[in-house]
């Protein structure tokens, strides 16, 4: 599992990131007709194709499916209506998202392509309604989570890299950081050296 992780809201935030590098990003879709779901869904799937990068698909694992994606990520409430094993039958892996001990207990019996803990440290994104949960925690579900891969997500910067993973985690997940950057691109960049530095592009 690559060690960066890009999180974008819509399929044209990846257009002048994929060409940086990025070999893992998430296509997070909200409140969007099904119609341009699809749309989105599809052209991100053609836009990792072209420059070889794992896209993974949040919530609507359905479609995903229906556009012949092979990476879901699933938040809790998701787990609960999604059909797990037809998901396995068909080759599609899927990420879980948890916040306390028994997301996390029922996360690994999923058998999950990773689990995500969040969030790490205090994140403008959004209202959570879990405190951040700190280096202690990445540690403790490292050693619960075994050789399950473990992605830290919220209030990352590329200065905190370091000290996430040393506390365990196997990859870093970003939104704002990048999404709120004055220049993205830039921005872009120095996760990829942070996490990857003898694979950044010129």
């Amino acid at each position: 599992m690559d060690r960066f992780y890009l999180i974008v809201g819509d399929v044209s935030r990846m257009v002048p990131l994929l060409p940086l590098g990025v070999k893992l990003v998430q296509l997070r879709l909200k409140d969007l007709p099904e119609a341009e779901l699809r749309r989105q869904i599809a052209e991100a799937k053609a836009l990792c194709a072209r420059y070889g990068a794992q896209l993974v698909v949040n919530d609507h694992w359905q479609i995903a499916c229906d556009l012949g994606c092979d990476f879901v990520h699933l938040g809790q409430e998701d787990m609960d209506a999604a059909d797990l094993p037809a998901l396995a039958r068909r080759g599609v892996r899927y990420g879980l998202s948890t916040h306390d001990d028994a997301e996390l207990e029922r996360a690994l019996a999923a058998r999950p392509a990773y689990v995500a803990l969040g969030p790490v440290w205090p994140t403008l994104l959004k209202k959570m309604k879990w405190a951040p949960q700190g280096l202690d925690k990445v540690r403790d579900w490292k050693r619960r989570a075994g050789s399950v891969p473990l992605v830290g997500i919220g209030g990352l910067t590329p200065a905190r890299l370091p000290a996430l993973f040393a506390a365990g985690a196997d990859s870093a997940a970003v939104v704002t950081d990048i999404q709120q950057a004055a220049d993205p691109v830039a921005r872009c960049r120095e996760w990829i050296a942070a996490t990857r530095p003898a694979q950044v592009r010129p």
